[in-house]
């Protein structure tokens, strides 16, 4: 591939991580920011956090400084998925990778597994724990840019 030259980008990726509270839906907004609407991209967990809704707190707040909203955002599971059909799944921990493979196992799609760090694990101050969601976010934004280029 010529230096400065990408993959052309799937129809439709799917990232996917534990919960989708935290990791999967920072990558769905900087991933639909940057691919429009030529590429459909969704988000989903391996399993919900009971009474729990919406994304983490601290999600909002870090994506907010980029100008995303994410208070609307309701987790949802791969079988809440309204369709299963995508070109590439994203996995961000090795749990959701494992549901991946399951997943195509009969159906053909690429699968890339991009280790994320759980930010939720930081703990200090309010700052301390926003800087470790700021640098997941920045890592996402800066491994999306890398794999499909800027628009």
């Amino acid at each position: 591939m010529a230096s400065g030259s990408f993959p052309r980008a799937p129809g439709a990726i799917l990232f996917a991580c534990n919960f989708n509270r935290v990791r999967s839906p920072m990558a769905e907004v900087l991933a639909r920011r940057l691919l429009g609407d030529r590429v459909y991209v969704d988000s989903c967990g391996l399993k919900a956090e009971a009474e729990v809704e919406g994304a983490d707190p601290f999600v909002c707040a870090v994506m907010a400084e980029l100008g995303f909203d994410l208070e609307s955002h309701q987790p949802k599971t791969f079988d809440e998925l309204h369709d299963d059909s995508f070109d590439l799944i994203i996995s961000l921990t090795p749990e959701a990778q494992h549901r991946a493979v399951e997943l195509t196992r009969h159906r053909a799609a690429e699968i890339e597994y991009w280790p994320t760090h759980d930010p939720t694990l930081a703990d200090g101050s309010r700052e301390n724990r926003l800087a470790a969601y700021r640098e997941v976010r920045d890592a996402l934004a800066r491994r999306l840019v890398a794999r499909f280029g800027a628009s």
